[in-house]
């Protein structure tokens, strides 16, 4: 049995509860994003107010989905499902409108679509953490969940 230094011991004590506040904090902005696009709200669409047009492809969809998805995603219910879907609309968003343009995504726009591809994929093989309603109305559903955030011994081969 190794000895973990201070740092470790802190950083996984706090883990679950610091995965569960950047989901939150993730969902809360992609959530924003199709708000901004649906109502108009938060200065609307592409920053001058507007709205995305009822069923347009792919700008309506995409803006159902950033809403549906980031509250979902924020509350965490259906946590894996929803975080997929959006990872998956965000992946077709940068190769779909930025890709073509440039090979970087700090050329091509693309960062923020890429980033929340790339967080919503991280909370699919992560789930929701322990602040979430997937746990408060399902529970830990595998041993490894229930002990999260305490250390594991190492199993015996």
């Amino acid at each position: 049995m190794s000895a973990q230094s201070p740092v470790t011991e802190f950083t996984e004590r706090f883990r679950p509860h610091v995965l569960s506040l950047f989901r939150i904090v993730v969902g809360l902005l992609f959530a924003c994003h199709g708000a901004s696009s649906l109502f108009g709200v938060l200065g609307g669409a592409m920053g001058k107010g507007l709205t995305v047009p009822a069923g347009s492809w792919p700008g309506w969809y995409a803006a159902v989905i950033q809403l549906v998805g980031g509250v979902l995603v924020m509350v965490g219910l259906g946590t894996r499902s929803a975080a997929f879907i959006s990872s998956g609309s965000m992946a077709y968003a940068y190769f779909s409108a930025h890709a073509g343009t440039a090979l970087w995504p700090l050329q091509n726009g693309g960062e923020l679509s890429a980033l929340f591809c790339w967080a919503f994929l991280l909370l699919v093989f992560t789930g929701p953490g322990v602040w979430s309603l997937d746990r408060l109305f399902f529970g830990a559903r595998r041993p490894a969940e229930a002990g999260a955030g305490t250390p594991r011994e190492p199993s015996a081969v």
